[in-house]
């Protein structure tokens, strides 16, 4: 028993002893550890000093370049601060310096206007003073004149009217004397005048154009096919052109609207010949409208020189002939300008012979004067001008140029033909039946004359005719006399010329009949 409980306290000595073992074994490997990562967190906390120092004197170089930064900025903010009340201050003495010379100035003036103005008062009462002497010293004389001749100043003026009015009787039967003379050198002159005036008369074939033409078809049944499938072939031919085609519900016609008349003649005769052939689609059409061009061409070179050849015109470059076929297409106020540029030229032709100056010079400048009005091109350039630009382009000579680009007064005239161009573009354009004019605005402005002669007192009917151009007034020859009657004509003409806007003159004519009358019985 004795033995067991001794190997009993043996044994748990044993365990006991093995437990201590291994606890004191334990302590000895934690301290090891402990030991280990005290060193390791002593590195750990050196190597986080060693990196802190370094960006905290990484902090410390930003936080003084940046104090740097903003001390230059302040300083250079500062700076333009003070140049700026430098200057400020600047302007303000300068302003102070002119404000005070302005003041010293305006003191200096103020003293001179009173020492002027003081001279000038001295003066003034001077001159008074020497007037009342003078008219003193004149009575006198007249006095001692009087006793002299024994004539009052009266009657001596009266002797001195009547020689003058003698001499000036003398003088004025001189005047009127070599007044005549004049006039008879001068009459053929004059009749001349009455002559170029007598070409008013002439007329010409009115031709009245505008910006649409009508093209009548046999069938509407023919407007598909020129419409063609989504609208290629009227787009096509619209492409070639350069002409609006209108294809609305008109029965059996088509509407070509395009402002050059050449190309609407160019359409017209493509559509035409498309029609007739009865093919119609897009390389049929560019085919027809190139040869029609063509076509055209050549006939506006041909009308040029018909044209040309009519008015004895030679030498005249091929490309101003072409420009003077152009002209048949191109109308001016519902005038056509080819009419009315030979109308001119043959008017110019008379009254340069009637003048004694070249005719077929002023023929040449007639038929040249509007070729402006029909450029290839659209330009800003004053038709006048850019005709006399091309006449010298083609070696036309200056006196033609000068005609061409003065007759509307743009440039000055520098020949004889100039004027003789301006009249005769006038007479054309404004002789009655040239130019369309809308038949209510002319009705009215014959109206309007009459209306100003009925304005007049003592006008009993008044008639505006031969278009307008001429006004003729019958007047009561109680109230007016004939005097009046000149002074009456000469009134309206102004009042006409003031209130009224026409073309070329009003020729006033104021009547006044005179009736004696009798009964026999």
């Amino acid at each position: 028993m004795d033995t067991t409980i001794i190997y009993i306290a043996l044994g748990l000595g044993g365990l006991i002893l093995g437990f201590v073992i291994a606890k004191m074994l334990e302590k000895s490997k934690g301290s090891q550890l402990v030991g280990e990562a005290k060193k390791n967190a002593s590195s750990i906390v050196k190597e986080a000093k060693s990196e802190a120092e370094s960006i905290k004197k990484d902090k410390i170089l930003q936080a003084k370049e940046k104090f740097i930064e903003l001390k230059a900025e302040h300083e250079k903010v500062i700076l333009n601060r003070e140049k700026k009340m430098s200057e400020a201050e600047k302007r303000t003495r300068d302003k102070e310096s002119q404000v005070s010379n302005e003041l010293s100035r305006n003191k200096k003036l103020n003293s001179s206007l009173e020492s002027k103005k003081k001279e000038y008062d001295d003066r003034l009462n001077f001159l008074d003073k020497r007037q009342a002497e003078v008219e003193k010293v004149h009575r006198r004389q007249v006095e001692q004149l009087e006793v002299i001749s024994s004539l009052s100043a009266e009657d001596a003026k009266e002797q001195l009217i009547e020689s003058l009015r003698e001499e000036a009787k003398t003088d004025a039967m001189a005047f009127i004397q070599s007044s005549i003379e004049e006039a008879k050198l001068t009459a053929q002159q004059e009749a001349k005048k009455v002559v170029i005036n007598t070409i008013q008369r002439i007329g010409t074939e009115e031709s009245i154009e505008n910006c649409v033409s009508v093209f009548n078809l046999e069938s509407d049944d023919v407007k598909g096919r020129i419409i063609g499938r989504e609208g290629r072939n009227i787009r096509a031919l619209e492409a070639a052109t350069g002409v609006e085609i209108i294809v609305d519900d008109t029965p059996e016609a088509i509407i070509l609207s395009c402002f050059d008349s050449v190309r609407r003649e160019v359409a017209r005769l493509s559509l035409h010949k498309l029609v007739t052939d009865g093919r119609i689609h897009p390389a049929r059409i560019e085919e027809i409208v190139k040869k029609t061009t063509k076509q055209i061409n050549e006939e506006i070179a041909e009308v040029g020189k018909r044209t040309v050849i009519d008015l004895g015109i030679h030498g005249l470059h091929p490309e101003l002939i072409k420009t003077v076929g152009r002209m048949k297409y191109r109308s001016s106020y519902g005038q056509n300008l080819l009419q009315h540029s030979r109308e001119v030229a043959k008017l110019c032709g008379v009254m340069a012979s009637e003048l004694g100056l070249n005719p077929k010079l002023a023929k040449r400048a007639g038929l040249l004067h509007d070729i402006g009005k029909v450029p290839e091109n659209e330009t800003e350039v004053p038709h006048a001008l850019l005709g006399m630009q091309w006449a010298e382009k083609y070696g036309e000579k200056p006196d033609v140029c000068n005609a061409i680009g003065a007759h509307h007064d743009e440039i000055e005239m520098t020949s004889l033909l100039s004027p003789i161009v301006q009249v005769c573009d006038a007479i054309s354009g404004a002789r009655p039946g040239a130019r369309r004019q809308v038949l209510d605005s002319y009705i009215q402005r014959l109206k309007d004359l009459e209306d100003i002669a009925f304005g007049f007192s003592g006008v009993t009917k008044a008639y505006a005719i031969q278009a307008g151009r001429e006004l003729r007034v019958m007047v009561e020859s109680e109230k007016v006399s004939d005097d009046k009657a000149a002074q009456l004509s000469f009134e309206i003409s102004q009042k006409i010329q003031t209130d009224m806007t026409y073309p070329g003159q009003v020729k006033v004519t104021v009547i006044r009949e005179t009736r004696a009358v009798n009964i026999a019985k």
